[in-house]
């Protein structure tokens, strides 16, 4: 039974996040209307905010990745590329500046 509950729960937030208050509320109904004891709501609530807390981070790596990828498609310099620009540059102006001497 608690496995039932465990899916459907897990299966309704989705790729939604869910807050800690409200990982709460869904799981103390839960335990009212399944009759569950602390120890499997306790357990419950453990999953839920692992779950979500998994989703919420896969979502924010795929929107990074997502970003990256349209920034490239337009054309736009990275942080990364602009150092090393910066760095080549430098690397220039003391090599002129040698041969000035």
């Amino acid at each position: 039974m608690l496995e039932i509950v465990e899916k459907t729960l897990l299966t309704a937030i989705g790729a939604a996040s869910m807050t800690q208050k409200k990982v709460e509320e869904v799981v103390n109904e839960l335990k009212e209307r399944f009759d569950l004891t602390e120890e499997e709501g306790r357990r419950l609530k453990e999953k839920v905010k692992a779950v979500a807390t998994e989703r919420r981070e896969q979502m924010q790596r795929e929107a990074a990745r997502e970003v990256r990828e349209a920034a490239e498609r337009m054309g736009l310099v990275t942080k990364t590329d602009l150092a090393a620009l910066e760095d080549r540059i430098a690397a220039l102006e003391q090599s002129c500046n040698k041969q000035d001497i």
